[in-house]
C-alpha cells in the first residue's frame, strides 16, 4: 500500500532514532495527500480531546470519534505498526518493545500541553 510506505518514511524522518534509520528526502507521491489528511484529522483530534498516544505506541480513542478519525487513527497506526516492525527486526526486540520505547523516547516527551496519554494503568491523563 503506498500510502503505508510513505507513512513510514515520513515517522521515519521525523524521529524514529531508537530504529537506527535516517532518512535524507521524501519522495512526494498521490499517497501523501492522504497522509496529510489522515495527519491533519489526527492531530485535531488530538487537540480536541478525542484521541490520544497510548503506551504500546499506538493512537487510541479517548472517548467518542466520528468515522473520519476512526479511519486516520486506523491509517495513522497501520504506519506505525510497520515502522516498529522495522525497528524491531534491526535491533532484535518484539515490535511490542519496538512501540513502548517509541512512546517513552518519542512520542511522550512531544506531546503538547492538553493532549491526552493513556497511563500504565490504562487511564487517559492530560499532559
Amino acid at each position: 500500500m503506498k500510502t503505508n510506505k510513505l507513512f513510514k518514511a515520513v515517522l521515519t524522518a521525523a524521529a524514529v532514532t531508537l530504529s537506527g534509520l535516517s532518512v535524507a528526502a521524501i519522495l512526494v507521491t498521490p499517497a501523501a495527500a492522504d497522509i496529510a489528511s489522515s495527519k491533519a484529522t489526527v492531530d485535531a483530534a488530538k487537540a480536541a480531546g478525542t484521541v490520544g498516544e497510548k503506551p504500546d505506541g499506538f493512537l487510541g480513542i479517548v472517548g467518542g470519534a466520528d468515522s473520519d478519525t476512526q479511519a486516520a487513527v486506523v491509517e495513522i497506526n497501520e504506519g506505525r505498526r510497520q515502522v516498529y516492525g522495522q525497528a524491531a527486526a534491526k535491533n532484535g526486540v518484539s515490535i511490542e518493545a519496538a512501540g513502548q520505547s517509541a512512546f517513552v523516547n518519542i512520542i511522550l516527551p512531544k506531546l503538547a500541553p492538553g493532549e491526552y496519554y493513556q497511563d500504565a494503568s490504562g487511564n487517559w491523563v492530560k499532559k
